[in-house]
């Protein structure tokens, strides 16, 4: 088919050949519409077929042989399509009926929670109808509502307090001691430790003392270190 082109007055026409061939190109079909050609192709034949043959009549449905793989794959995820496998090969398939089936059953399920949505729904509305009873706006409510803001005050003022008593509770200062007598007692342990291996170097390697006391110098042992009174 020719296709000329002219330039009138500035901008471009094209010949009535050109427009006939720009006006019959299809747009590309949808996810949707590509699922509904597939599952004609095991509608309308009742087959059983192999991936492989999906993708070479899939083009007769407009379904290009490389899209053909996903949507089918979409189909079996939604049970509109079932495969299954016999020796090394996998099989597709699609009875009609059974695909009704399907969709009614799912159907049935969406319009049961729809059901149980609406009745919710209707609770609510009722227990919130129910709610704004004695909450009236009203001198009284506002009084009490302001009334209340005091308390909430005064109980978050008591409470600070008390907390800042509790520094000086009796109990917490026993338990404290006792914290502070178990991690003294550590602490000396530790040291001794510490004395007990440097001795044990000095024994084992008097020919690295000065590499001994650049080790110990470099993981914080320092010569000033004793036991805590």
């Amino acid at each position: 088919m020719r296709c000329d082109v002219t330039r009138v007055s500035g901008s471009f026409s094209f010949s009535s050949g050109c427009s006939a061939f720009a006006m019959s190109k299809k747009r590309g079909l949808s996810l949707e519409e590509k699922r509904e050609q597939m599952l004609q192709i095991f509608y309308e034949s009742q087959g059983f077929y192999q991936l492989k043959d999906l993708e070479k009549l899939g083009p007769k449905k407009g379904v290009i042989s490389q899209s053909v793989k996903d949507v089918v794959q979409s189909l079996v995820d939604d049970d509109l399509v079932f495969k299954d496998k016999i020796g090394t090969s996998v099989y597709f398939w699609s009875l009609s009926s059974r695909a009704g089936n399907q969709l009614r059953q799912v159907r049935m399920k969406l319009e049961t929670e729809l059901e149980a949505a609406k009745k919710r729904q209707a609770d609510l509305q009722t227990q919130r109808e129910l709610a704004k009873k004695g909450r009236e706006d009203s001198s009284e409510r506002e009084s009490a509502l302001n009334a209340l803001n005091e308390l909430q005050k005064k109980h978050k003022a008591i409470k600070e307090e008390l907390d800042l008593y509790a520094q000086n509770d009796p109990a917490v200062y026993e338990e404290m001691s006792s914290v502070t007598e178990v991690a003294h007692k550590a602490v000396n342990r530790w040291t001794e430790n510490i004395f007990s291996l440097q001795q044990w170097c000095s024994n084992t390697f008097p020919e690295a003392k000065e590499r001994l006391e650049q080790a110990y110098a470099e993981v914080g042992i320092k010569e000033d270190l004793d036991y805590l009174d």
